[in-house]
């Protein structure tokens, strides 16, 4: 079925993507879910036990496909997630341990920022069992508060991340984890307003329409956009600056990463746009409400889980590994140093022999042969009045 309106007809190719999958597992729910809605106990349904609640069909119900699918992608990264913070947290203790020195004095704020990151990504992967479980007062509290809640803290550390390499002042060293968790704060003070005024104050059941879910994310819209255009800035201003030959590997690494950072961004943000035109505008419109709204949000979830995991976790944790690799305790050379304060430690040469480079000097001024004449050859004249007038053919 085809949209009706003219601005659905310009996201027809992103929101392709979710429709697609959307059809292949959900085609099979829409007959099942009226069956069993006032059922207190499944029973017959493939892949689920007899007397379960209705309300975890989907986590085994093989008929609807969708729940299974995704519950497998989101295991996986978030297992996935917890590999990678634990070996990033062992990588960094390594390192201090290691460390004989204070040169590494940078790695508490990026492992701190970085597992921030890691942290609110395994929370998305977390959250996506709360959406293929039915909509209770039980799991109602979490979507609401956790959804924006996890993607506020990711897209906070992305943009403290942008701050940090574009040079702002208050995002350097302590100041990143700083500028993300104050930029989460915002959105843990809003999430929580509105539970208090709906569950407590009002003391109404915990219900939402698609649009209230939405205009609660609002500040976490504005957070993704701020980091797409601060992204691109980055990106803009690492290609177009030019590299020597001391500085041209840094410079490549800093594109690289410059250019990951952008790319998850773009991606989160055509997610971000896909999910919430399919939840206001494209399931009331293909008829297929309340069926596909639970399965647009899991769907959203899970692959941008994936993005964030990939395009920025996994990257710059392999990144920060590398370089750190590379720059651990790295000993200075001093071959061929000639100062006369020889006896300050590890600055004199400790060459020895030939090798020295001292040595070498004094043996090749043992070689000089003093029957030789080096002196500069000078004009020769006898006028003592002028003496270059010969030299210049003058008379």
């Amino acid at each position: 079925m085809a949209f009706s309106s003219k601005n659905l007809k310009s996201l027809s190719p992103l929101l392709f993507l979710f429709y697609a999958p959307l059809t292949c597992l959900c085609q099979s729910a829409n007959s099942t879910s009226t069956s069993s809605s006032n059922d207190t106990s499944l029973s017959g349904v493939p892949g689920c036990g007899n007397g379960l609640n209705p309300v975890y069909r989907y986590l085994c119900d093989r008929r609807a496909a969708w729940g299974i699918v995704l519950e497998t992608l989101a295991s996986a990264g978030f297992l996935l997630t917890i590999v990678l913070l634990l070996a990033l947290l062992l990588w960094s203790l390594c390192i201090c341990i290691s460390s004989r020195h204070h040169r590494n004095t940078n790695i508490g704020s990026i492992v701190t920022s970085m597992s921030l990151f890691l942290l609110a990504t395994a929370g998305i992967f977390a959250i996506t069992f709360s959406f293929i479980i039915r909509l209770t007062p039980q799991t109602c509290p979490t979507r609401l508060f956790l959804f924006g809640v996890l993607f506020s803290l990711a897209f906070s550390c992305l943009l403290a991340r942008c701050l940090a390499l574009l040079g702002v002042a208050a995002a350097r060293g302590w100041g990143e984890p700083a500028v993300a968790l104050g930029l989460f704060t915002v959105q843990v003070i809003i999430a929580t307003e509105w539970l208090i005024i709906v569950l407590v104050r009002d003391k109404n059941p915990c219900e939402y329409s698609q649009e209230e879910f939405v205009m609660l994310l609002i500040y976490v819209l504005c957070l993704l956009a701020i980091t797409l255009i601060l992204s691109l800035h980055l990106l803009c201003r690492n290609c177009c600056t030019s590299s020597y030959s001391y500085t041209g590997p840094i410079n490549q690494q800093g594109r690289v990463h410059a250019g990951l950072l952008f790319l998850t961004v773009l991606l989160s943000a055509c997610i971000w746009v896909v999910w919430i035109t399919m939840l206001t505008r494209g399931n009331p419109r293909l008829g297929r409400r309340p069926n596909w709204d639970d399965p647009v949000i899991s769907i959203a979830l899970v692959v941008n889980g994936w993005v964030l995991l990939m395009g920025h976790g996994l990257s710059q944790v392999a990144f920060y590994c590398s370089v750190k690799a590379k720059s651990k305790n790295v000993p200075l050379d001093f071959a061929g140093w000639t100062h006369p304060s020889a006896d300050i430690p590890g600055l004199a040469s400790q060459k020895e022999g030939r090798e020295n480079g001292t040595i070498m000097f004094h043996h090749v001024l043992q070689e000089i042969d003093p029957n030789k004449d080096y002196t500069i050859p000078r004009p020769q004249t006898t006028n003592y009045n002028e003496p270059y007038d010969e030299y210049y053919g003058r008379e």
